[in-house]
């Protein structure tokens, strides 16, 4: 049976691994590492990259916290039990240019006893302006990964994604989505616990080599100042959905977690307009129109 320590240290290389890339692809600034410890219990590396070439503000992080579980967190899972222990790796990438998409990951493992433990996680795209082209080709590499493992996973966990990534209060998805999971055990899925795991890790590894494809297609394209506008409008939206819906975000507030960890998820800028509407037949209304769920990309 796979241990949380397993599970915690192949969790902090596969943050090295992601890092390294993400420094190549950029070729400029370095992630800044902070090591830092939670009151109640555990801990970990915050690595944070501002002001590069191409990601303007980006966060790798990694943690393994235990200790008491908070009464609402108990409530929210419907348990018991007192000690916790979890673990995973979380990831956003802010770009300088409008034309290269927001990236979120989540890797993660949770546990109260042997009996009680699961693993959770997804990796979903935010564009500025969705390209249709680039939607498909971030699809099917997700696809092609869920394929590996279990025939449903794709299409139940995109369906996730579509319902999870919504910006309720605006009507429209946070971006093109992509795949979406929690509390999967053996029970639910007919995999065996370690195979779960193989399946995590293997999602989180094809985060690179993925996003480094669509940076590349798009880091020398020219924008302009409306573009850029548009960009930060755009991070608005990724504000509101981190603020009032993200599960993680509540889950790290109530456990007493690293407030700057927490809140890395956040753009170094953005921007609210009062009403604002595109313009009829606009790149940006086009992108308005493409914000909806069951959108079927890879077909």
């Amino acid at each position: 049976m796979v241990s949380k320590e397993h599970i915690a240290d192949t969790y902090k290389t596969i943050q090295d691994e992601i890092t390294q890339a993400l420094e190549k692809l950029d070729g400029g600034a370095k992630f800044q590492e902070e090591i830092w410890e939670r009151d109640g219990g555990g801990g970990g590396r915050t690595r944070i990259m501002q002001n590069g070439n191409i990601i303007e503000k980006g966060g790798v992080n990694f943690s393994a916290v235990h200790g008491k579980l908070p009464a609402v967190i108990k409530k929210a899972f419907g348990v018991d039990e007192d000690e916790f222990f979890a673990t995973g790796v979380s990831i956003v990438i802010h770009p300088n240019n409008p034309h290269v998409p927001i990236i979120h990951m989540n890797i993660r493992y949770f546990e109260l006893n042997k009996q009680t433990r699961w693993f959770g996680g997804g990796i979903d795209l935010t564009p500025h302006y969705v390209v249709k082209e680039d939607a498909r080709f971030f699809h099917q590499q997700l696809k092609t990964v869920c394929d590996k493992h279990h025939p449903d996973f794709y299409s139940d966990f995109k369906t996730w994604a579509d319902n999870y990534f919504f910006i309720k209060h605006r009507d429209e998805t946070r971006g093109i989505g992509g795949v979406f999971y929690d509390k999967l055990t053996p029970e639910k899925t007919g995999l065996t616990f370690e195979q779960i795991f193989v399946f995590s890790c293997d999602l989180g590894r094809i985060f690179a080599p993925t996003y480094i494809d669509l940076v590349n297609k798009h880091r020398t394209r020219a924008f302009s100042q409306h573009e850029k506008d548009w960009q930060l409008l755009r991070r608005g939206r990724y504000v509101e959905f981190n603020l009032v819906y993200d599960s993680g975000t509540k889950f790290g507030l109530e456990t007493n977690g690293r407030i700057e960890s927490i809140l890395m998820s956040l753009p170094a800028q953005a921007n609210w307009v009062y009403d604002f509407k595109a313009e009829p037949g606009s790149a940006e209304q086009d992108t308005l129109d493409l914000l909806k769920k069951d959108i079927n990309w890879v077909n």
